[in-house]
């Protein structure tokens, strides 16, 4: 079937507005640069980096121009080829994911088996590539050598969000003993994640991050905003540890600069994702097997693009947010 010229899409054409910001249009169906491939999209999932950008907070870099059609995390199938193969990409820089058509990099498109729909491969690329790179950066490894040489003891903070909910499995696989923070609703959700110890933020206990076990962490995946260092710092081991953060501040930076050139033994290290083709690969190999979950909180439509963005910014779902280009409307 032929390509089409034109196509739906969601974009927003200035700083600001949240989910009323976003305008569906009809525009012409992007060529592929070389490097690149088309996707005829089948879903895409949704990020806080994706509104954040709206707001600014990567401005002059993101976007590059408007009108902008945003969201990274796609699923689809590669059109442009005819190679009929279902991959997930994330184009984190360059977006496109609201649209029935999107271009994406060929180095950083794998392919979906069909034990992995196409829920699941929009879901992992960001959010699963940052629960990942987040343990890797705590020292957690994942060839079997963490439980003899690395951490064996791990707090993840916003354990039922996208990344977080990755990051309990994903600790677990690795063997640590996992303690993970959540809201009240969520602690049965999380404890069939794995998680050894839950914790509810809103009681005394969860606020200071303190294991029912009198446990001391010596790696954290913090996935939570606005968590201070100080709280983080009082409950790692003695002997040191290390917290991963996947919503660092200018202050954090400055913070974990200090502590390298003072070698300090408590250190605060921010994440920038830095998306990998083989890690994708891993995670998805990793679903295809069923040794990793994807929980999806809810599901729209294009044509309802703006709900699903507005229920991503108001913050606390479960799990992912996704929008499906051949949704029920």
């Amino acid at each position: 079937m032929a390509t089409p010229r034109t196509m739906r899409a969601v974009q927003y054409d200035k700083y600001g507005g949240g989910a009323e910001g976003l305008k569906h249009v009809e525009v012409p169906v992007p060529s592929p640069k070389k490097g690149e491939v088309l996707l005829k999209m089948e879903a895409a999932s949704i990020n806080p980096i994706d509104w954040k950008i709206q707001k600014g907070m990567l401005r002059p870099f993101l976007p590059g121009k408007f009108p902008f059609t945003p969201v990274g995390d796609l699923a689809g199938e590669v059109v442009e080829l005819g190679s009929g193969s279902r991959p997930v990409a994330c184009a984190v820089q360059s977006g496109g994911g609201l649209a029935e058509y999107a271009v994406a990099p060929a180095s950083l498109t794998v392919a979906r088996p069909p034990e992995v729909s196409a829920v699941e491969g929009a879901c992992l690329p960001a959010a699963g590539g940052s629960a990942l790179q987040l343990l890797k950066l705590a020292g957690v490894s994942f060839d079997g050598t963490s439980g003899a040489t690395g951490p064996k003891n791990a707090l993840v903070t916003a354990a039922s969000g996208g990344v977080g909910h990755y990051a309990v499995q994903l600790a677990k696989l690795a063997g640590l003993h996992v303690t993970a923070t959540c809201g009240a609703r969520n602690v049965d959700f999380v404890r069939g994640l794995g998680a050894d110890e839950v914790l509810d933020y809103g009681t005394p206990e969860g606020a200071a991050l303190r294991s029912p076990s009198s446990r001391r962490y010596d790696a954290v995946a913090n996935c939570a905003a606005g968590v201070p260092w100080p709280a983080l710092k009082a409950v790692l081991a003695d002997d040191g540890g290390t917290v991963a953060d996947v919503t660092p501040g200018v202050g954090a930076a400055l913070t974990s600069i200090l502590q390298k050139v003072t070698f300090a033994k408590k250190r605060l290290a921010p994440l920038m994702l830095a998306p990998r083709r083989e890690e994708m690969e891993w995670l998805v190999g990793l679903a295809r097997q069923g040794k990793l979950r994807t929980t999806v909180d809810s599901r729209y439509p294009l044509s309802r693009a703006q709900e699903a963005w507005a229920k991503s910014m108001e913050g606390h779902a479960t799990g992912k947010i996704v929008v499906e280009m051949g949704g029920a409307e």
